[in-house]
């Protein structure tokens, strides 16, 4: 398993339209954001006792989450994910789902382990079996993603961050949602292996940033339940 640093700020709307002006200027856009930017829904699954919730409520240096995500809310790619972050740095494990185990998993209806299961959906039915994991949050936003080959650079920002806990609802093209952040305010994510190129990070201190260790599905949670 590879552990990155991930780096999180909130910015506002004005330092997220400078950075993207000078970060298109000097990065390449991820393949798949085709127009600049797409949409990424997550539904996240937590066990009986709300784990993994608290986990982030606590601020714990071991946290995880288990969720399923799509692009665009395109059903021809579907991933379940296991995200783990470790001492401030983080790795990630993904499987896809087919369209029928993603909908099985949605509606909780029986989810027979296939027999070509990998690693990820083994830790996921053993956690449906033995913990209760059930789906309990959406979470959606529009991510314009900026990347560097020299050392594996990844530079996100995050908008229109947004909540729903009508989980069965997730193919739906509108969700009843609620917003996670105020309005004109969103997530700069910065990733990367071991360094990032001093042409990058002379971009990033043009700004006032600010580090958090911002949840987006810790957030979207809390503001349903107040």
């Amino acid at each position: 398993m590879k552990y990155r640093v991930e780096q999180k700020y909130i910015i506002t709307e004005d330092k997220a339209a400078y950075l993207k002006y000078k970060l298109e200027q000097l990065m390449e856009y991820d393949s798949h954001a085709k127009e600049g930017s797409y949409r990424i829904r997550s539904l996240y699954f937590d066990d009986f006792r709300d784990s993994f919730l608290e986990q982030n409520q606590e601020g714990n240096d071991f946290r995880q989450k288990y969720r399923i995500r799509t692009y665009n809310n395109s059903k021809e790619v579907i991933h379940l994910e296991i995200k783990k972050k470790e001492f401030g740095f983080t790795s990630k494990q993904k499987e896809e789902l087919t369209l029928k185990e993603c909908n099985d998993l949605i509606f909780r209806r029986q989810w027979s382990l296939p027999g070509n299961a990998g690693e990820v959906k083994k830790r996921f039915y053993g956690n449906i079996c033995l913990r209760g994991l059930r789906p309990v949050q959406i979470v959606e936003y529009e991510r314009i993603p900026f990347v560097e080959q020299k050392g594996n650079v990844r530079v996100t920002l995050d908008k229109f961050i947004t909540g729903s806990s009508e989980v069965e609802s997730f193919w739906e093209d509108i969700l009843p949602c609620i917003p996670v952040l105020p309005t004109g305010h969103h997530i700069l994510e910065v990733k990367y292996d071991e360094f990032i190129p001093d042409e990058i990070k002379k971009i990033l201190n043009e700004v006032y940033l600010v580090k958090t260790a911002f949840s987006k599905y810790y957030y979207a949670r809390r503001n349903q339940m107040i």
